[in-house]
């Protein structure tokens, strides 16, 4: 496929002033004379100036060359890079079109496992970037990290409202779970919580990712696409956003989400949605995103390799439970030291074979070991039957 069509190329503003050799922008193929050869590349970067899926964050469609313009002048990890910039994506001739562009691009880069890397534009887009997964012949887990639930069933509201609805309604259906991640209890309707607990998906409080934010690591690490809504960070952190709410993630603890996300082995593809320039102070915003996105290719490069549960890179645990009820299976991986458990599922259910060892936390395992079933087992169980 030929993706040149959907992309415009890299102002020259955004690094001309760029001259140290350590930079990332130093360290990259860019699109600046002739598209770089995206087939060889390990990630893929995809600036979005789409804007008409809101109502409040118009000046979205101006945040891929700010965040771009920080991301540049950050200095390169001590791996070696295969990261292209494709530049920003060419708006369709409405909000939809736009979004089957991106699902086009982001189809051809998951066949090469190029990992998309997409920034600017509102939350809609990541409607696009869920249809990539259409023909990928699995069942798929989507983060969703947002101060909203964005499920409102009405267009007039602005797509940005709409998109997790649209994502879940989508036929065929290859959605095996969608967690919302740091969402705040006095912005979310409590019928929409109840939908999504009857249908099996996970919903984490702002207050329980602060809580213990390392516990959030095997939510993290179990996507397969990270949708990311700036609205989710604080205000003091992060006030470009025209839904900035005063209490939220801290940077910080938005760049340990993405570092997370980005040594997941399980994860294809990730989105940075809702920055407006215009509401920013100082490019503080763009900067803070620039710093998620650093976060996430440094990650991505520190991955283990680790989803073959067969070999002697584990340590395998049983634990019985009381009355003889079931045994638990863990695992522990000797090299990073990460867990997993295994939930098993009826042989008729063979499509769902790669979610029946799913990722957890030593906590989960001190849980069984007191006689109980973890929350997580049982999350999926429910799933899986």
């Amino acid at each position: 496929m030929e993706i040149k069509i959907f992309f415009d190329s890299i102002d020259e503003q955004d690094y001309d002033h760029i001259t140290d050799s350590n930079s990332l922008f130093r360290n990259i193929e860019y699109f600046g004379e002739k598209l770089p050869n995206w087939r060889k590349a390990d990630i893929a970067l995809i600036g979005i100036v789409e804007n008409r899926g809101s109502l409040v964050n118009t000046s979205a469609a101006k945040a891929a060359e700010k965040i771009r313009r920080q991301l540049y002048q950050l200095k390169k990890g001590a791996k070696n890079y295969k990261i292209v910039d494709l530049g920003n994506l060419r708006n369709g001739d409405h909000a939809e079109a736009t979004q089957l562009r991106l699902k086009e691009v982001c189809q051809a880069l998951l066949e090469h496992k190029v990992l998309p890397i997409i920034f600017g534009g509102t939350h809609d887009i990541d409607y696009g970037q869920y249809m990539a997964y259409e023909h990928y012949d699995k069942l798929i887990s989507v983060l969703n990290v947002d101060a909203f639930l964005d499920m409102e069933n009405d267009k007039s509201l602005g797509l940005s409202r709409h998109h997790s609805h649209q994502i879940m309604m989508h036929q065929p259906n290859y959605l095996f779970n969608y967690t919302n991640l740091a969402y705040q209890s006095y912005l979310a309707d409590q019928q929409m919580l109840d939908t999504l607990e009857k249908l099996s998906f996970e919903n984490y409080r702002l207050g329980q990712v602060q809580e213990k934010i390392e516990e959030m690591e095997p939510v993290v690490r179990d996507a397969d696409m990270l949708s990311f809504d700036i609205s989710a960070i604080k205000m003091q952190d992060a006030p470009g956003n025209a839904q900035s709410q005063p209490f939220g993630l801290t940077g910080q603890e938005a760049c340990q989400l993405a570092w997370y996300a980005g040594q997941s082995d399980k994860l294809t593809s990730a989105g940075f949605y809702e920055y407006n320039p215009e509401d920013d102070f100082r490019t503080q915003t763009a900067q803070v995103v620039a710093t998620m996105m650093w976060y996430l290719i440094e990650g991505f490069y520190h991955r283990k390799l680790e989803l073959e549960f067969n070999t002697d890179n584990y340590y395998r645990y049983l634990v019985s439970l009381p009355d003889d009820q079931q045994e638990l299976i863990f695992y522990k991986s000797k090299q990073s030291e990460k867990w997993w458990m295994e939930v098993p599922f009826p042989i008729s259910k063979s499509k769902y074979t790669r979610s029946s060892i799913v990722p957890c936390s030593y906590t989960d395992y001190l849980i069984a070991g007191q006689g109980e079933i973890p929350d997580r087992w049982l999350h999926v169980h429910t799933k899986l039957i």
